[in-house]
């Protein structure tokens, strides 16, 4: 019991309250961590749309968002208390890892399957087991971000708002790749090559192997696969209104 007032009684200290919303320091902190946090996760927008969008449904994407935003936040307040404890958690990182890989193989292993006429459609994930793997990722990737930002600022209520911040800015990110995902049917494929891809940069990163791949290496992958997908699109669209002319 002492162990978790020492973890959380900083949560509720008017000090570190004033410091973080009453001063010009706490609110550029914060706002800076909540700009790292928006260009720490760009994968996890990525995922998030590829995982709701599974649903078929724009109400229940939504509301999945919704119940996944207060799931992650519940556990940015329990993991930030957690926080030097975190870097002991790299088993989360080899499973979520395993999980990604696990997502990116098997959506490419039922795009090759025949497609059988009688076949019965197959159904959309349900709605929790949804909102289950968007919290799961979350704790996955935020791992490194809340590590990262308690390295800039020792005062937890900093930490959690910039990172509450943060979290609600990729959520408007994912649903806008939701959109995305509707009107160019190729980024579903990209959303998965860069699912693949996110699998190895976590593997990679665990203790045992010790490869750090660079945000700016992935953040220039990532401009790539995404300027790569829109010219694949606008060539088949082109491609498509040429034939449609000739017939």
């Amino acid at each position: 019991m002492n162990t978790l007032i020492n973890l959380y009684a900083p949560f509720f200290n008017a000090a570190d309250w004033h410091a973080a919303v009453m001063t010009g320091s706490g609110w550029m902190t914060i706002a800076t961590l909540a700009i790292m946090e928006c260009l720490l996760s760009v994968d996890n927008a990525v995922v998030l749309a590829a995982q709701t969008a599974s649903l078929h449904d724009k109400k229940k994407e939504n509301s999945a968002l919704l119940w996944g935003l207060w799931g992650s936040y519940i556990f940015r307040f329990i993991a930030i208390g957690l926080g030097s404890f975190l870097i002991k958690f790299w088993v989360i990182k080899a499973l979520g890892a395993a999980y990604l890989l696990w997502m990116s193989l098997h959506f490419f292993y039922e795009q090759h399957q025949p497609k059988e006429v009688d076949k019965p459609a197959v159904k959309p994930r349900s709605f929790w087991g949804t909102v289950a793997a968007i919290i799961f990722l979350d704790f996955v990737f935020s791992i490194d971000s809340i590590l990262t930002a308690l390295a800039i600022d020792n005062n937890p209520v900093i930490v959690l708002l910039g990172g509450m911040i943060g979290i609600l800015a990729m959520r408007f990110v994912a649903s806008m790749m939701i959109v995305l995902l509707a009107k160019i049917p190729e980024l579903l494929v990209m959303a998965y090559v860069l699912i693949g891809f996110i699998a190895l940069k976590l593997g990679l990163s665990v203790p045992a192997i010790g490869i750090e791949i660079s945000n700016t290496f992935f953040s220039i992958f990532v401009l790539v696969a995404f300027a790569a997908t829109f010219g694949i699109h606008y060539w088949r669209k082109h491609q498509r209104a040429a034939a449609h002319a000739r017939k």
